[in-house]
């Protein structure tokens, strides 16, 4: 994982980035969503080992950190970095960008699995009623035409579009309780510098007099 240079309260861009899956009712139009289902060969071979990394930045790093995409939910995982003297506040909003990190590498992980699978099972199919198997003669990798894949992809959407659709509804739920936290702290830490100026000035005002 390498340093990603945020301040404390800052969102990363994926944070503001809600994914709309319907653009795969139109087999030309390759959205986001589309990107992050093609990693379903990753995704079938790993599908055992999904775990988060265990790599942890030392305590007296002073940025968030940021590592490599995931081989299953094709997100990149962030450590967020905890500030000296950490009010109640900025350790809400710490914790609830962490844990939708981590709600949204789950359900990507989960998401691509089942892609992946469904997928190879429609192939595998579709071969067999043309009277072939998934290899030629010469060992390579049969398959279909963008066409009949087209026929996969939108029957795959159509059966999660219920739970797409509940998971953008929960997507915009957090991205509007982070903004809302952002606020929050930004205001705090304004107000608590405004008034530490304010006490200084009296304090020197007083000892001059």
């Amino acid at each position: 994982m390498c340093p990603l240079k945020t301040a404390a309260g800052r969102l990363t861009r994926r944070i503001f980035t809600p994914i709309t899956l319907h653009a795969h009712l139109r087999p030309h139009v390759l959205s986001a969503a589309n990107s992050r289902l093609c990693s379903s060969k990753q995704a079938t071979q790993q599908d055992r080992t999904a775990k988060s990394s265990t790599y942890r930045p030392e305590a007296s790093s002073t940025h968030d950190w940021i590592g490599p995409p995931s081989p299953l939910s094709n997100l990149r995982p962030i450590v967020y970095h905890i500030p000296k003297n950490e009010s109640t506040l900025e350790r809400q909003l710490r914790n609830l960008r962490q844990e939708t990190e981590d709600w949204n590498h789950d359900f990507w992980t989960k998401q691509n699995i089942s892609f992946s699978k469904e997928k190879d099972a429609f192939v595998t199919s579709q071969l067999k009623a043309k009277g072939l198997t998934t290899q030629d003669e010469q060992g390579r990798q049969q398959s279909l035409s963008s066409e009949e894949m087209a026929v996969f992809y939108k029957g795959f959407l159509d059966k999660n579009r219920t739970r797409h659709a509940h998971y953008n509804k929960e997507w915009y739920r957090r991205n509007f309780t982070i903004t809302l936290l952002m606020a929050r702290v930004t205001l705090k830490n304004m107000w608590m510098t405004v008034t530490n100026k304010c006490s200084s000035r009296k304090n020197s005002t007083t000892s001059t007099s």
